[in-house]
């Protein structure tokens, strides 16, 4: 079943830069989707178009439809804050905030108004075992976020997101900066979460891109050359952009 339908999606920039032409896409409920191909060629872009923060860029141009569960996210009447809540993101770089590692887990659900100290610890602990970060910190969760080291700081940001209890996870090059140790822990994570979530993923290498798609999209300067189930983006491509991408010979 599709969780995400895009239709016809084109989105420019005040500069004058087209990042996104004529993008249709489904892309599946409860798998890795993993959007991939050189820079510059929009993946990032529609990450942030599918929670909305290309609100808060130099966008002048957007067309087409979004649909998330038949809803066109890109209406002037959607609840942008209910959207962000929804499709929850993973960035490149982990960022914490000036808080404990608790801090960091329920400063989410308290701006949302939840104050029962039960529920707080529960989404706590429940996030951080889904991150499979719980068992590094449990006795010290009153410490400060900062002081965790990398991976650790990336994982928590996961479980940041995961405390919402999103439908949708957005994860932009989420390992780029970590270790292969991290990296593999961060990988085992997305494939327990995708039996409960959607997950799309911008991998940092094609090599992740193989590893961890159910479903691959490959994108060449705002184009979608094309998309396929599983790893038949891999093994048998049927464009040749892509066979030369995927074999390394440009990048």
């Amino acid at each position: 079943m599709d969780k995400i339908i895009i239709e016809n999606l084109s989105l420019g920039y005040s500069d004058g830069t087209e990042s996104l032409r004529g993008i249709n896409l489904n892309l599946p409920e409860r798998q890795i989707s993993v959007l991939f191909g050189p820079a510059g060629g929009g993946k990032s872009t529609l990450l942030r178009v599918l929670n909305r923060l290309n609100d808060l860029a130099d966008v002048v141009t957007v067309q087409g439809r979004v649909l998330i569960d038949g809803e066109n996210i890109l209406s002037r009447s959607t609840d942008v804050i209910a959207l962000r809540r929804k499709v929850g993101m993973v960035f490149a770089r982990p960022v914490v905030l000036p808080l404990s590692i608790r801090g960091n887990l329920t400063y989410g659900l308290e701006l949302a108004g939840e104050r029962r100290p039960a529920v707080l610890k529960a989404a706590v602990e429940r996030s951080l075992a889904q991150a499979a970060l719980l068992d590094e910190v449990k006795d010290r969760l009153g410490d400060p976020a900062i002081a965790l080291s990398g991976g650790q700081q990336q994982r928590l940001c996961l479980a940041r997101v995961l405390a919402l209890q999103p439908e949708i996870i957005l994860l932009d090059e989420p390992t780029s900066g970590l270790d292969p140790i991290s990296t593999a822990r961060v990988e085992s994570s997305l494939q327990e979460l995708k039996k409960e979530y959607t997950v799309i993923l911008v991998p940092h290498s094609v090599q992740q891109a193989a590893r961890m798609a159910d479903f691959s999209a490959f994108f060449l300067q705002g184009e979608l050359v094309e998309a396929g189930p599983g790893k038949s983006l891999f093994t048998s491509p049927k464009d040749k952009r892509t066979e030369n991408y995927v074999e390394g010979r440009f990048g």
